[in-house]
């Protein structure tokens, strides 16, 4: 199966109160524990590349590793999308590339700005078949170039989202209700809530249109642990709960972003596996199990939180 848009997902995710995983790429390994979990979970699946993972490790080494997984799993639904798309030139260029679907993150310009940047962004890709997620709000943290103060995040303003899907176009909006990138989202001690009031008062506003959610890891502590064990040191890396989660899983969101737990599920691995075998110097070694552990991670997230499983 070549690769497709996230349109006819969003459609079957909205209307069966799951959502669609989209993890963060960057190597061959992340892609097959990825779609090894998703194929044997009849999950379809979004594969994302951001700005910073284009410079590491190439366009067009990227796209050759994701038709790979075409190849290897021609049953299995994937959409190739751009995560957090800084500008124009950017979008395009994936766009061009083969991607099937972008994000222009215009989120922290003021709004008219964010919707003329969003609009020249929807216009270009519509006529080249490949799909828009726009984004409204700000959310803290910080994952590759996006770096946002806890100060400067803002909520989504609900009263705002009408305006800006119209006028925009775009196929699918990112809004903030309290999640936030990277592995330290939350201080330790603190109880995070996700703002579902701002997200029911936006499915209200927008009935039948798909939601996103940036900044969803869970930052499961088993990993933080171990990476801690092995010499680590990750002190109060706190993410969102999953059962909350599952239940914006559940309503109008259709897509959110897993974007640190496989970063930590690699590492807790390699860290684990070089202090038991310090011998050993072969990547194979190291990261056969790595591939493994985002495969079980990849599977617990489509299972018991996106709900995605059993859906092809």
């Amino acid at each position: 199966m070549p690769l497709v848009t996230t349109t006819e997902m969003f459609k079957k995710a909205y209307e069966g109160g799951y959502a669609i995983g989209a993890f963060n790429v960057n190597n061959m390994e992340i892609i097959q524990g990825i779609t090894d979990a998703c194929a044997e979970n009849n999950s379809p699946v979004i594969l994302q590349v951001s700005k910073g993972a284009r410079a590491y490790a190439n366009h067009t080494y990227l796209m050759k590793l994701v038709e790979a997984a075409t190849v290897n799993y021609p049953d299995l639904p994937i959409a190739l999308h751009l995560d957090h798309g800084p500008d124009f030139e950017t979008c395009k260029a994936c766009i061009d590339g083969g991607f099937t679907s972008v994000m222009i993150d215009g989120s922290s310009l003021p709004f008219e700005e964010n919707i003329e940047l969003s609009r020249k962004v929807v216009e270009y890709a519509h006529a080249h078949g490949v799909v828009v997620e726009a984004e409204l709000g700000t959310l803290a943290g910080i994952e590759d170039d996006v770096v946002v103060e806890a100060g400067d995040a803002s909520y989504t303003k609900p009263e705002e989202v009408e305006e800006f899907v119209t006028r925009t176009g775009c196929d699918s909006l990112a809004i903030a209700i309290g999640t936030s990138h990277g592995a330290y989202k939350f201080k330790p001690g603190t109880n995070p809530q996700l703002r579902f009031d701002v997200l029911e008062e936006v499915s209200r506003r927008l009935p039948g249109f798909p939601i996103v959610l940036h900044g969803a890891s869970s930052v499961p502590q088993e990993f933080v642990e171990k990476i801690n064990q092995f010499g680590g040191a990750m002190s109060g890396a706190i993410g969102v709960p999953e059962d909350q989660l599952r239940q914006a899983a559940q309503s109008a969101v259709c897509k959110i972003n897993i974007d640190s737990d496989i970063r930590l599920a690699i590492t807790a691995s390699v860290r684990e596996y070089l202090a038991e075998h310090p011998d050993h110097f072969d990547p194979r070694q190291y990261l056969k199990p790595a591939r493994q552990a985002v495969k079980d991670m990849v599977t617990h997230k489509l299972v018991n939180v996106l709900g995605s499983n059993d859906r092809i």
